[in-house]
């Protein structure tokens, strides 16, 4: 049980909620951000006193039942659920079994999508795959070595990473890329590959750092992206992300709608071939 992480996750888990998330009236004055622990305690049926000494790091392990209660009154996504059993020191149903190895299915599906950027990246965001538009668009990302194949770790050590998204874009996008790499790292057993990129990204980056210290956990990709490249200018995209059952690999696609700037550009990105972006 890790009684420091887990009183900060629960805290920060709380102040992130309103009392109408849950089902609360707000009432005329209210000092504390987000919800009090006693409707916290309330929400999950245990004593005010109980919660308060985990969020003090000094209250005992809770039993598995009280955990799902936890997860179920803080709202949790699936992700923060699994976290919070493995901060307990509880297993949680495991997900993930990390393979460079793309099965036959998505593979299939994979070698369908010729006329639009497709690519299948591992948990880590390590690209696995990646058809000749998804080249075109971001370069080859396949040939990358030890922790630089995990685009979380190229984004904050890397500033050409960053040349493909706009610059409003990006404090946005390293949200979501520490997100799923504490997912990643919540999900690894025995795998020490995602401990070891954030160990490196903490004393490395202190954006990452900052954002890492918020806690947050979720593997998730925007359903409308921006891209920036050098020969065709911003291209405005839909992305849609399936994900194998074990969410150990999700193949990417991005779509632009017929008659749309977008469409045009990727048509005219399929004209002009591979084109790496300027580092």
């Amino acid at each position: 049980m890790d009684r420091a992480a887990l009183a900060d996750f629960l805290r920060r888990r709380r102040e992130t909620l309103h009392p109408g998330d849950v089902g609360l009236p707000s009432g005329p004055r209210r000092r504390t951000s987000g919800l009090r622990r006693e409707e916290v305690a309330a929400l999950t049926g245990m004593s005010t006193d109980y919660y308060a000494r985990l969020e003090q790091r000094r209250g005992p392990q809770p039993s598995e039942q009280m955990v799902a209660a936890l997860a179920r009154g803080l709202r949790l996504s699936l992700d923060e659920r699994d976290h919070l059993f493995r901060l307990t020191g509880h297993n949680a149903p495991r997900r993930i079994l990390r393979t460079d190895h793309v099965g036959p299915a998505l593979r299939r599906v994979f070698d369908r999508l010729e006329d639009t950027p497709a690519m299948v990246m591992s948990d880590l965001g390590e690209t696995l795959l990646q058809n000749r538009l998804s080249t075109a668009l971001f370069g080859d990302q396949t040939h990358y070595t030890g922790r630089a194949r995990a685009a979380v770790h190229r984004w904050f050590t890397d500033p050409g990473e960053r040349l493909v998204y706009p610059e409003q874009d990006r404090a946005h996008h390293s949200r979501i890329v520490v997100s799923g790499l504490r997912a990643a790292l919540t999900s690894a057993g025995t795998d020490t590959r995602a401990a070891a990129i954030a160990a490196e990204l903490l004393e490395r980056s202190p954006e990452f750092a900052a954002i890492w210290e918020q806690h947050e956990v979720a593997v998730r990709y925007d359903e409308h992206k921006t891209l920036l490249h050098p020969e065709v200018g911003a291209i405005h995209l839909d992305c849609q992300a399936l994900f194998t059952e074990n969410q150990a690999q999700t193949l990417l696609v991005l779509t632009a709608a017929a008659g749309t700037d977008a469409h045009d550009k990727l048509r005219l990105l399929s004209v002009l071939g591979e084109q790496r972006f300027t580092r």
